[in-house]
């Protein structure tokens, strides 16, 4: 049986999420990267472009069927392949898993996006990206003050896990000062070593750079 396809950039936190969470069921998948930037971009080739209208990664390719959004794809493995279950069983720990999911899907990455960015333009991008994840973590560090235990929701990683480590990440990459949140930092160190982490990090895809070892 073929391994699902998982088109994947190095540095796309959209790509990490999935491959943390296939990485964490188990799954067995092989990654055909998908460059952001090469050649202006190889997620704008019409190729691609039958693969994600939206010409973004990820893409997954999966059961006979291609799946798009990082969100909808870990919903689709948890509802598949309900081993090693990355929301909880509690109705209203699910919710809060969902709760910090959206904050970050959808009050955080998307407006500090590739695309974004470049309509922002080089001179303004860093203040931008600054203040929206600024903004975004603020309510994520509240909202983990009542739902964290080890992880983000209790003591089981979570979906919300798998959204967090790529964000923070983001945060780094932009230089944004993260002494105010001490649950984020503890939650991110919690997990840098975990196996499932650690092999979906960008410094070990395959289309990470080689001079980028350790970016």
């Amino acid at each position: 049986m073929n391994h699902p396809i998982l088109y994947s950039y190095w540095r796309s936190s959209c790509s990490w999420r999935v491959r943390i969470a296939m990485n964490l069921k188990e799954i067995p998948y092989d990654i055909k990267p998908i460059s952001l930037i090469k050649s202006g971009g190889e997620q704008h080739c019409n190729e691609y472009r039958e693969v994600n209208p939206m010409e973004q990664v990820p893409a997954l390719q999966i059961d006979g069927h291609t799946l798009i959004e990082s969100v909808a794809i870990m919903h689709y493995l948890e509802e598949t392949r309900p081993q090693r279950p990355l929301l909880p069983q509690d109705v209203h720990k699910r919710a809060k898993v969902r709760e910090i999911i959206e904050i970050i899907c959808s009050g955080i990455q998307p407006l500090q996006n590739l695309i974004v960015l470049i309509h922002v333009g080089e001179e303004k991008k860093k203040e931008w990206a600054q203040h929206w994840i600024t903004r975004g973590f603020r309510a994520v560090e509240k909202a983990l003050s009542t739902s964290a235990g080890k992880y983000c929701v209790g003591d089981e990683i979570s979906m919300a896990d798998c959204c967090l480590v790529p964000q923070v990440f983001n945060a780094r990459r932009f230089h944004v000062d993260l002494r105010p949140y001490p649950i984020i930092l503890r939650i991110d160190r919690e997990l840098e070593s975990n196996p499932a982490f650690r092999a979906a990090h960008p410094s070990n895809q395959p289309d990470c750079p080689p001079e980028l070892p350790n970016k």
